[in-house]
C-alpha cells in the first residue's frame, strides 16, 4: 500500500481509468467473438454485419486510447482477412 500522498491519488485514478476502459475493451472483444462465431457457422451476411460492428468498437477503443492503435489495425486486419476467405469458399 502507498503511503506517498500523490501516489495513493495516482492509484485512484489509475482505478477510475481501469473501470472505464474495460468497457471500450470489454465490448470490442464482445463484437470479435460474435463476429467469429457468425464465420463459423458460415452466415456471411450475419458475419458482415458484426465484423463492421467490431470494427467500430476497435476504432472507438483506439481512439480512446484504451488499445494501440496497430494492435486495433492488425484484429481488424484480421477479422476482415478471415471474412474475405468465408467469402471466396463455394457454398
Amino acid at each position: 500500500m502507498a503511503n506517498i500522498k500523490s501516489q495513493i491519488k495516482r492509484n485512484r485514478q489509475n482505478e477510475k481509468r481501469r473501470l472505464r476502459n474495460r468497457v471500450y475493451r470489454g465490448r470490442a472483444r464482445t463484437y470479435i467473438k460474435k463476429a467469429h462465431s457468425a464465420m463459423e457457422i458460415g452466415e456471411f451476411e450475419l458475419a458482415q454485419e458484426t465484423t463492421l460492428m467490431a470494427i467500430s468498437a476497435l476504432d472507438r477503443a483506439a481512439d480512446r486510447g484504451v488499445i494501440h492503435k496497430n494492435n486495433a489495425a492488425r484484429r481488424k486486419s484480421r477479422l476482415l482477412k478471415r471474412l474475405n476467405s468465408l467469402e471466396k469458399q463455394p457454398e
